[in-house]
């Protein structure tokens, strides 16, 4: 018979001996992984820190490789910094930078007699052709869009104002300088700079806020035997003017803007009568209106619309109508709940801008005028069109129009959002007037050699 085996004697020794190893050995890998824990953790901190450094200094500090620094001088750097310097204290807000793609734009420091010099009249930055002086104060204020390296740039600015050369005569800008001035810019960069002569100008951005854009000159016959200068025709054209039908003053690349309103004074009214405040003025128009339109010039203003709006309605109760200037004329608009925009010259007119920041329906007579920024304002469903043939008809169309969605149109307008997109401001303000040329170029970036030259590659 076999023996039964045996149980193993315990060996308590060896239980306490392998736990205490165990016990231990956790404490030692405990201490490892703590190590290594704040070894990771500072190694992180230091990464974080030096790549937030860097950014900055980076962000702020944008250097130029010496092969491009050849393109301005001393001189040539003051007018921008007077510019810059002259501004108010508007709050600055940059445009989204994925919105518009991560866009760059050149501004050149042209000599001060292409721009700044002309500041020394007040009135060059605050007339209704003044979007020259605005867009390129907002683009020199900018440190998102605004580029110091020419070779990162989708486009070029040329700053030039053309429109405060003020006749001694009638006070009225005089542009019969306007040809001779750019085309000196043009020869200037061209000669100094590579960047024209390689797109032969496509990539390059002027402003014409005249009342036929490119072509400088105000009466429409004259502008369109003059027709734009050749040297204009492959570039970019901010101007005022613009119809939905062929017009040789059209016939360049081009963006629609709004004329020139001042927002310190739009602002200063609206603290004094809000934009949703009492309006007992019920059609209101202040401007030229001649008894008979044909003047010495033998040209018909108006096309005759503002002589048959006064024939028909000077004298009607509803009708606020004024022939001579006022120079508090806003404290009027603000309390109408109609503005008459008829075309003068041209299809455009502030007018068309100081209703809508005021809050008054703007009635557009100007057949088929093309509005600014049309994918920022529904100009639809803030205001109203009349033919001009239509225009003896005023007092019907307004009284129904009164009787039925008057409410709706109001509070479309009252968006401060379409406020802000026909305004210009010192600095870019998502949203504003320079934020949507900004945007509107964003859509032209074909014609962006650096974009081409990165696709090809």
């Amino acid at each position: 018979m076999e023996e039964p085996l045996k149980r193993p004697t315990k060996r308590r020794g060896f239980y306490v001996e392998m736990r205490l190893l165990h016990k231990n050995g956790r404490q030692q890998q405990q201490l490892e992984k703590n190590s290594c824990f704040k070894y990771y953790k500072w190694v992180l901190w230091f990464s974080l820190t030096l790549y937030f450094f860097s950014s900055y200094f980076i962000s702020h500090n944008k250097p130029i490789p010496l092969s491009r620094t050849h393109f301005s001088n001393s001189k040539s750097n003051l007018p921008s910094r007077a510019l810059i310097e002259s501004v108010n204290t508007t709050s600055l807000q940059h445009p989204t930078r994925g919105a518009l793609e991560d866009l760059k734009i050149y501004v050149y420091e042209l000599p001060s007699k292409y721009n700044t010099d002309w500041l020394s009249n007040e009135r060059c930055s605050n007339h209704l052709f003044a979007s020259e002086v605005a867009i390129h104060r907002a683009l020199l204020n900018d440190d998102v869009i605004r580029t110091f390296d020419p070779y990162e740039a989708d486009f070029f600015f040329v700053p030039v104002y053309v429109s405060c050369n003020f006749s001694t005569v009638n006070g009225f800008p005089a542009i019969g300088h306007a040809r001779t001035l750019i085309s000196s810019a043009i020869q200037l960069i061209s000669s100094q700079y590579p960047f024209w002569n390689r797109t032969h100008g496509s990539d390059h951005v002027f402003v014409a806020s005249h009342d036929y854009g490119a072509c400088f000159h105000a009466m429409e016959d004259r502008a369109i035997a003059d027709g734009i200068p050749e040297f204009l025709k492959k570039s970019i054209i901010l101007q005022t003017f613009g119809v939905k039908y062929q017009h040789p003053c059209q016939e360049v690349e081009n963006v629609v803007i709004p004329p020139y309103v001042s927002p310190v004074s739009v602002r200063k009214t609206l603290e004094k009568a809000p934009v949703s405040g009492r309006r007992d003025i019920q059609v209101f128009f202040r401007g030229k209106m001649e008894v008979h339109p044909k003047n010495v010039s033998g040209r018909f203003y108006s096309k005759r619309v503002r002589t048959v709006i006064w024939r028909k309605y000077n004298g009607d109760r509803r009708f606020y109508l004024q022939r001579h200037r006022f120079a508090g004329y806003q404290s009027e608009i603000v309390r109408s709940v109609f503005c008459l925009c008829p075309l003068g010259w041209a299809p455009w007119s502030p007018r068309l801008v100081e209703s809508v920041v005021l809050g008054c329906v703007p009635v557009i007579i100007a057949d088929g005028i093309r509005l600014p920024f049309p994918d920022a304002v529904k100009w639809s469903d803030i205001s109203l069109t009349v033919a001009e043939k239509d225009v003896a008809k005023l007092g019907p169309i307004l009284d129904h129009v009164a009787a039925t969605n008057l409410t709706i149109i109001q509070k479309n307008l009252w968006d401060p959002d379409v406020r802000r997109a026909l305004l210009f401001n010192d600095h870019v303000q998502e949203g504003d007037a320079t934020w949507q040329v900004i945007r509107a170029l964003s859509q032209k970036l074909d014609r962006s050699y650096r974009r081409s030259e990165v696709s090809v590659q």
